[in-house]
């Protein structure tokens, strides 16, 4: 399938950690154009909302200039999860953001949550969207306490006070009731600082006339809910029945299944996003490409995985960690790496190395199954991993099921999915 000149078009815009990315893209899930822009660019200071606005609105205006503006119908966005500013009204930033990774050091305030939050919820935690908006709410003259997509999208709507579920499951928001609970004002956070919430996918308002004007925009262009990075990420591959999966073989080794029942399990830090009327479950193991580093750099494991066939076993049963400790899929923080006998060929060292990453994904899957979810239908693969074909032969032997090409590794693309499901609520399509 190509796309057809002439479509309507949505847009995704996702704002990451180091820029911001956009794409626009047909009812047909083809990609019309792309752009993109580095934070760096703009300033070496990444908790600046000016930098991310100028991140954006670049991006945004490569897309632009490669489209016909007057096919636009829906814009949604991406932002990274747990990054929260304070705002008066006008959408003013009151404080310098807690990004996403920014600890709260309040002891209280962490107390209070732990007092007070369920087990299950994602808001316990030094990083958690709750701690963040504590330590924001008594700056004098605040209006909301928001999320770096809603400020974003606020700048395509005026409106800087509605956030989307994926977003606000870090701030204590209840996927399940589709509320604020209750327990949050028992840890002394103010409500009525916390945005509204609405479905991911969901229309939230028309275009402002001022941003329409600014990017030669109809007046009809309809603002999407948007989603987290990691949320898009996955939508991007194109899975999206229960039992699809995405493993990322990154850093980490990271596992993601839609399902049609959330599942929660604080032990091994697995949450449940809810979009659309299906769930996303996911858990992140120590292991991943982090061990591969530590014994090989890129070049050489090009040149052992040649020597290797993925077709036989080594007989070895590594769980290859750099150091104690292992939360998913299991919870062990003494847990010993185990990656003996080493082989005194580089190649079979390297290839137990695999199979022991692969073992520990089947047995990730496994977990999931035995915490509710469907079974395990297909997986898609995304990192650095996924382009080592002997890696995968391992990995399609080690884990039964179909291995499926990835419509998409741009986040960007994910949320443009977003905005197709909102365009066709509205009617916009």
């Amino acid at each position: 399938m190509s796309f057809a000149a002439g479509s309507p078009l949505v847009i995704g815009i996702d704002i990451g950690t180091s820029g911001a990315r956009a794409v626009a893209m047909d009812a047909g899930f083809e990609i019309a154009a792309s752009g993109s822009s580095k934070l760096a660019d703009f300033s070496a200071d990444h908790r600046d909302p000016v930098v991310w606005w100028n991140a954006v609105r670049t991006a945004l205006g490569q897309v632009l200039d490669g489209i016909d503006r007057t096919q636009v119908r829906a814009i949604a966005i991406d932002g990274t999860s747990g990054t929260m500013l304070p705002v008066s009204a006008d959408g003013t930033p009151l404080a310098v953001p807690m990004m996403y990774n920014d600890p709260v050091g309040n002891a209280d305030i962490l107390a209070a949550i732990a007092a007070h939050a369920p087990k299950e919820s994602a808001a316990h935690g030094a990083t958690s969207g709750l701690a963040k908006a504590l330590t924001f709410q008594s700056i004098p003259g605040i209006f909301r306490i928001i999320h770096q997509a809603d400020w974003l999208a606020g700048h395509f709507t005026g409106l800087y006070d509605v956030s989307d579920e994926n977003n606000a499951l870090k701030t204590g928001y209840d996927p399940i009731t589709r509320q604020w609970p209750d327990w949050i004002a028992a840890t002394g956070a103010r409500l009525d600082l916390l945005p509204d919430v609405l479905p991911a996918g969901a229309p939230v308002a028309g275009i402002s006339q001022a941003a329409a004007d600014a990017f030669g925009l109809s007046d009809e262009v309809v603002i999407i809910a948007g989603t987290t990075d990691g949320c898009a990420s996955f939508l991007a591959t194109g899975a999206d029945q229960p039992g699809d999966a995405v493993s990322a073989l990154g850093t980490t080794l990271t596992v993601k299944m839609l399902s049609d029942r959330p599942l929660f399990a604080p032990e091994y830090g697995l949450y449940s996003h809810r979009i659309g009327d299906m769930w996303l479950a996911g858990g992140a193991s120590n292991t991943g490409g982090v061990v591969l580093a530590t014994h090989f750099d890129n070049e050489e494991i090009a040149a052992l995985s040649a020597r290797i066939d993925p077709q036989t076993d080594t007989g070895l049963d590594y769980y290859p960690l750099i150091k104690d400790g292992e939360r998913f899929p299991v919870n062990d923080p003494a847990m010993k790496p185990r990656m003996e006998p080493r082989p005194e060929i580089d190649a079979e060292f390297l290839k137990a190395i695999f199979e022991g990453i692969a073992g520990v994904e089947a047995l990730a899957y496994q977990r999931l199954v035995s915490l509710g979810s469907p079974a395990l239908r297909s997986i898609r693969t995304v990192g650095g991993g996924a382009k080592n074909s002997v890696w995968t032969a391992i990995r399609k032997r080690k884990v039964l099921v179909p291995f499926l090409a990835v419509a998409s590794e741009e986040a960007a693309a994910g949320t443009a999915r977003l905005a197709l499901t909102g365009a066709k609520s509205a009617g916009m399509l």
